[in-house]
């Protein structure tokens, strides 16, 4: 009888490190499935990523996507009531 050890027997078991996309790139890869021209607030925490449905989470993402021209503010008629064009890009990167 030998007495052999395996090297890999010991070691722990490989993680992943992947990272999360950051909010604004998942809302925006989100919204390029959207089928209409225009979203609010209320759209994007109701039907939108789980990790958008809080409300602080949602409004800086939205602002970050204004930011980088991806979203543009539309006027509405109620005041409360906020409404994005959503603009369609050949290659929707928050980064560019």
């Amino acid at each position: 009888m030998s007495n052999e050890t395996f090297s890999f027997a010991d070691e722990p078991a490989p993680t992943k490190n992947a990272q999360e996309p950051a909010p604004a790139q998942l809302l925006l890869d989100w919204l390029q499935c959207w089928n209409k021209n225009v979203i609010t607030t209320r759209q994007i925490r109701v039907f939108g990523p789980k990790r958008l449905r809080d409300r602080e989470s949602a409004i800086s993402a939205i602002e970050t996507l204004t930011k980088r021209g991806w979203l543009r503010p539309i006027q509405a008629r109620q005041r409360n009531y906020r409404l994005w064009q959503i603009v369609r890009k050949v290659h929707p990167s928050v980064a560019a």
